[in-house]
């Protein structure tokens, strides 16, 4: 037999590896001469960075960089088993963990560190890029992101900004020089893990939506809906881009707005870059089976989780798929039709959800060793 491994972290206890190296140990328990594959699994948020470099056998660059209030960090970003692809989750430098709740304002913080992190994989030679921008501390439209790649901006007086960009300076932004992009920027692809639709403004919007969740009290919301006009405004007049209204633009505080901008990135849902980058379907044909699963599985599996991306690849190749999770709801027709035959909790008795994070390794083994004590009756 030959089973593949592939599921996402299970959030608050392992990562998307340590829950495949549970699942091996549960799996070799029973057939220690079976071949298994491990592909670590995310959806283009937290975990994105090791689940691609693992499945592609790549490597983590350290790299120091501003963090979102201007503060040195250190950050990390992925190079590719192909030495050419870097993967980037902008929560590296510029996520709201890195802010101490008591400083959160989205006025005053800046993507500037994710700039950072891809001019340092662009002096690695890297000319693909993935962006996972899930997690933002930021509402900025990803000027702080431009600003370190090059681009200049200026006030209404016409005198360049010089600080660094936040969402309060985002207002201030006149005119927009883009000359200053190094040409390798011009040449490289840049495609964005995203996987929601809210545009840039309005009640759907970036500082509607999300600033709250990073701070913002109704006061803030209202100034960065104004600068955030403003700039949509200037980039429209200045540079001729126009994003106010694309999908997803206002993901992570307009950085999904930014990175088409500034650097024509291409906006794709996290599962489907992470399939692609790590070359799921070609590593999974032949595979007799493969074992999925992610921290709850819901009704909301099916829009877009790792999961649902790996059951369609799968049920291509009319590869059964079995999901394991932490909490597993009822009523998950939905999910059978997606081409996951069944779903197992890892939970084996009843127990408070503190247990089951410290105990989530044994658990997951336990319950792998079941289901292939299960699959070998049927063989």
């Amino acid at each position: 037999m030959k089973i593949v491994i592939a599921p996402d972290s299970f959030k608050g206890s392992l990562s998307a590896l340590e829950v495949s190296n549970a699942i091996e140990r549960g799996i070799k328990k029973v057939l220690p001469e079976t071949e298994t594959i491990k592909l670590p699994m995310a959806d283009g948020g937290e975990g994105t960075v090791e689940a691609l470099v693992t499945s592609t056998k790549g490597r983590i660059e350290h790299q120091s960089a501003r963090g979102p209030l201007g503060e040195a960090v250190e950050a990390h970003y992925g190079i590719l088993g192909d030495g050419q692809t870097a993967v980037i989750e902008m929560a590296s430098a510029s996520g709201l963990p890195l802010v101490p709740p008591a400083k959160r304002n989205p006025l005053l913080t800046t993507t500037f560190g994710t700039g950072e992190l891809i001019l340092a994989a662009l002096g690695k030679g890297c000319r693909e890029f993935i962006i996972g921008i899930g997690g933002s501390a930021t509402t900025d439209c990803g000027t702080g992101m431009a600003q370190a790649l090059g681009v200049e901006f200026f006030d209404q007086a016409g005198k360049k900004i010089e600080s660094l960009i936040n969402g309060e300076l985002m207002g201030s932004v006149q005119e927009i020089d883009l000359s200053g992009l190094p040409p390798e920027i011009l040449a490289s692809r840049f495609t964005v893990a995203c996987d929601v639709d809210n545009p840039l403004l309005g009640p759907k919007g970036a500082a509607h939506v999300y600033a709250p969740q990073k701070g913002a009290t109704p006061e803030m919301v209202t100034q960065l809906e104004t600068n955030m006009t403003r700039f949509a405004d200037v980039l429209e007049s200045s540079i001729g881009k126009f994003v106010r209204n694309i999908p997803g633009a206002g993901a992570a505080g307009g950085l999904g707005a930014g990175l088409i901008a500034f650097v024509n990135g291409t906006l794709k849902l996290g599962i489907e870059i992470v399939l692609e980058a790590s070359q799921f379907a070609r590593r999974i044909s032949g595979a007799s089976l493969i074992i999925s699963g992610e921290g709850k599985i819901d009704f909301q599996t099916a829009f877009g989780k790792t999961m649902s991306g790996v059951a369609r690849e799968a049920k291509k190749q009319n590869i059964p798929v079995i999901g394991i999770g932490g909490m597993v709801d009822a009523n998950l027709e939905n999910l059978h039709q997606l081409g996951i035959n069944s779903f197992f909790s890892i939970c084996n008795e009843p127990m408070t959800l503190e247990d089951a994070l410290a105990n989530a390794a044994p658990l997951v083994e336990t319950i792998s060793e079941r289901i292939i004590r299960a699959v070998m009756l049927a063989i």
